[in-house]
């Protein structure tokens, strides 16, 4: 059962919490890392050098989107592959707990699981922009 007096509130804290993770892992690599060092390391990786940037700008808007509440939900998803690929070309050779040496993939594996609730669930109380509305 759901409580529709609370579930709206709910939402609204789990929205503007995942879009603050956004913002601050942002801020990490462009202002810790640098983007310059944030491509050198994609590189590393095998990956284009651009793609940090591609990663970095989504970061940056969905974490936005998410605060503000503008098609929240859509940016949920499209931002659970940045999650999904740091799993899969970083933590997930660290093994399961984040605390691991170079980080498991506990962490985003909760967090593209917490992207994909709230996606399913709804835009939450005062979002600007809602993704779907029922009814009209």
């Amino acid at each position: 059962m759901l409580d529709q007096r609370t579930a709206p509130y709910a939402l609204l804290l789990l929205r503007l919490a995942l879009g603050g993770l956004f913002l601050m892992h942002f801020g990490l690599k462009f202002f810790v890392f640098t983007p310059a060092g944030t491509a050198q390391f994609f590189e590393s990786l095998g990956l284009p050098g651009f793609s940090a940037y591609l990663g970095m700008g989504w970061e940056l808007i969905g974490g936005i989107a998410l605060i503000l509440g503008v098609y929240a939900r859509f940016f949920a998803i499209t931002l659970i592959p940045i999650l999904v690929g740091s799993i899969v070309m970083v933590h997930g050779a660290a093994g399961f707990y984040f605390n691991n040496p170079n980080g498991g993939w506990e962490f985003p594996a909760f967090w593209a699981l917490a992207l994909t609730v709230f996606a399913l669930a709804g835009d939450g109380k005062f979002a600007l922009k809602p993704t779907l509305r029922h009814g009209g």
